[in-house]
């Protein structure tokens, strides 16, 4: 698939989508109406069906000002939190990307259409297996997944562009700084595992790392050697 497109801007040829109207004032509403201005995140958040990530007794659900719950306990996170993450990341058509914490697949879904290349990992393969399908289904194909431990990343493919750490840590791992390339910009919440500030990390021009903080958020914790462990407590 091409950055920016959605099998051609379209999720596949059939009936009109009756969710469209609902997407639309998401992105007005919701992304808009509170400071998101990239226009190829906004875009990218008015072309994918977020309903195709929620369960489908959620559907009626899906584009509202809120996170709903998937399986295994986790969730699909907040439309503007995920528009704010996309665009904190400064995303570019040419960017190789690594995310961390597959989840629904609803943020890898977007990532596709906005970069060259994504690399997701996931810990929890019942979640893997069904983001791959949803996306296989939308004819995404320029995504690798990964079942496994994300506070170590995939050094197969580093390093990266950007990384988007999609739970929430009790620091910065120090395999995603080191899978990061020296131009990258990291973004990830940072924080205990109940609040959490969204921070965004990055190299001086001097190489030395520095660090900007981007409001509170809530995410689920980050599970993993180098995060939280199944307690959450640190690990």
């Amino acid at each position: 698939m091409e950055p920016g497109s959605l099998t051609n801007g379209t999720a596949r040829c059939g009936p009109p989508d009756p969710h469209g109207a609902a997407r639309r004032r998401m992105v007005e509403e919701q992304l808009v109406a509170r400071g998101i201005r990239d226009p190829r995140v906004l875009e990218g958040m008015g072309r994918v069906p977020r309903h195709r990530f929620v369960d489908p007794a959620l559907e009626a659900r899906a584009y509202g000002d809120h996170a709903l719950p998937i399986a295994e306990g986790q969730t699909i996170s907040q439309p503007y939190i995920v528009a704010r993450m996309l665009e904190l990341a400064r995303l570019e058509p040419r960017d190789r990307v690594l995310e961390i914490g597959t989840g629904s697949g609803y943020q890898t879904a977007l990532l596709a259409g906005l970069v060259e290349r994504v690399f997701s990992v996931e810990r929890m393969d019942p979640l893997l297996r069904a983001a791959e399908q949803r996306l296989a289904s939308l004819g995404i194909r320029n995504v690798a997944l990964r079942h496994g431990d994300g506070t170590l990343g995939w050094q197969d493919h580093a390093p990266y562009d950007r990384v988007l750490v999609a739970a929430a840590a009790p620091r910065v791992p120090e395999a995603l700084r080191a899978q990061l390339g020296e131009r990258g910009f990291l973004v990830i919440p940072v924080g205990g595992s109940q609040f959490q500030h969204l921070e965004v990390w990055f190299r001086s021009a001097e190489g030395q790392w520095e660090h900007q903080r981007h409001g509170e958020c809530r995410f689920v914790p980050l599970v993993g050697r180098d995060a939280w462990n199944d307690e959450h407590e640190e690990s």
